[in-house]
């Protein structure tokens, strides 16, 4: 069979690029594929945002004092930022992107990539963000990856450096998101688990606000240890029961991004944790995180893909009864303790 020259060089690199939502991960990643030389436009619902990220080369509501790339346009007209996109990277809640995306859906090129910067399950279908991607923007899952990691907004928009995973089930797609996001200061890693990576990313934000909870309850280092080892354990359950890898959970989409979240201040799932933990109601808490944390919502749908397989995750059942069923914290530290005595290798759904 013939090739064309095409064929035989591969896809040419991405240039034109895109990132749906100016919040603190969206618009910090915009920053990446700039400083990787990336054209790029960022779409957010508010004109205030979008006017001084053009003019003033910054974004303050979400990322107070970091100067933006003067490189990256910004605008509030979805339909026209995706349809400009070889790479169309998301970062909008994960419980609002159907209706945000699927009536711009027929505006996505028929050669784009499009990039999950989200983590979470979706209420209702329990689905993980590249299936909701794949059936609302209706395209193929091997132009769909997936970006998780330890990736703190703030600390990577002051160029700080880490790593990050870019997952995918086409490893043409994987190289072509990683050659576009690569910096000096950001380095991606791919993967083929897109199951795993994804369900690291969604399971460690209610595994912070357990952790968050504990240490706004006053509980210590070992307490904040035992959750976070016991929540990778569970969350590796619930990944190889539907197909993951298992190794995934100890690389950067598991173990990596699990202690970024769970210990430092800069994760909202944790600090919203530390805000129930000390008494503050869930309105009352999200007020003073200053705005919602993924996991207040995603870890419903979490503990269902968990039922509807038959995984048992006890940390994740905890969260759920103390900020949805009103179940006190003291109440869900004593229930995790007395758990039945098992050894910690046994292998259980």
């Amino acid at each position: 069979m013939s090739t064309s020259p095409a064929d035989v060089i591969g896809p040419a690199p991405i240039r034109r690029t895109a990132v749906l939502g100016t919040g603190s991960w969206g618009t910090t990643f915009a920053a990446v594929l700039a400083h990787a030389g990336r054209e790029v436009t960022l779409w957010g619902r508010s004109p205030e945002v979008c006017a001084a990220i053009n003019e003033a080369h910054r974004n303050e509501a979400y990322l107070p004092g970091v100067d933006l790339p003067e490189t990256i346009t910004a605008s509030t007209d979805l339909r026209a930022v995706v349809a400009g996109a070889e790479l169309l990277a998301v970062a909008i809640p994960a419980q609002s992107v159907r209706a945000v995306l699927q009536p711009v859906a027929d505006a996505v090129r028929p050669d784009a990539v499009v990039v999950s910067l989200m983590k979470g399950v979706e209420l209702g279908t329990d689905e993980r963000m590249s299936q909701v991607l794949v059936e609302c923007l209706r395209v193929d899952p091997s132009r769909v990856a997936v970006v998780s990691g330890p990736n703190l907004a703030r600390e990577i928009a002051v160029r700080q450096p880490t790593a990050t995973v870019i997952a995918s089930t086409s490893p043409t797609t994987a190289a072509r998101v990683a050659t576009a996001c690569a910096t000096g200061y950001f380095r991606p890693y791919t993967n083929a688990d897109v199951i795993g990576v994804e369900l690291g990313g969604a399971v460690k934000n209610v595994i912070a606000l357990a952790v968050g909870i504990a240490q706004g309850r006053g509980f210590g280092d070992n307490t904040k240890a035992t959750i976070i080892t016991r929540g990778l354990a569970e969350t590796a359950r619930l990944g190889v029961a539907l197909g993951a890898e298992p190794e995934t959970f100890a690389g950067l989409a598991g173990m990596g991004d699990l202690v970024a979240t769970c210990a430092s201040p800069l994760s909202r799932n944790h600090t919203l944790g530390v805000h129930v933990g000390s008494g503050l109601s869930l309105e009352a808490a999200i007020a003073a995180t200053g705005g919602t944390a993924e996991g207040v919502k995603s870890c419903s749908s979490v503990l269902d893909l968990a039922t509807s397989a038959g995984v048992d995750m006890p940390i994740t059942r905890a969260v759920v009864a103390v900020l949805h069923h009103g179940l006190p914290v003291d109440v869900m530290a004593e229930a995790l303790l007395s758990r039945p005595h098992k050894a910690e290798g046994e292998k259980r759904r």
